[in-house]
């Protein structure tokens, strides 16, 4: 830090906006449709008949019974839908800031 007021750095205006690159803004829209995907996934997989098709079910026989539970595919069903919402979220940011 410099003790001469010559050369201190001077503010930018507070009108000018910060430069966003290009990049930054493909790799914000790519997490959304990253995050979009397995969403989609997880809201709808655990529903389909490929869900009984699996590696843990013969894995660990005791989780069985929570493999097949309605509410465990809800709740996986619900954890999907946060991710679309994130994804929602992330795009509308990316726009907003381009």
């Amino acid at each position: 830090m410099s003790l001469n007021p010559d050369l201190a750095p001077t503010p930018a205006p507070a009108d000018v906006r910060p430069h966003r690159s290009w990049r930054r803004w493909l790799v914000g829209i790519l997490f959304a449709l990253f995050t979009y995907a397995v969403g989609l996934f997880l809201v709808v997989f655990p529903w389909t008949d490929f869900w009984t098709i699996n590696y843990f079910e013969e894995t660990v026989p005791v989780l069985r019974d929570l493999w097949y539970e309605p509410s465990f595919r809800g709740a996986l069903t619900g954890l999907g839908f946060v991710n679309i919402y994130i994804a929602c979220l992330q795009v509308v940011y990316s726009l907003r800031k381009s």
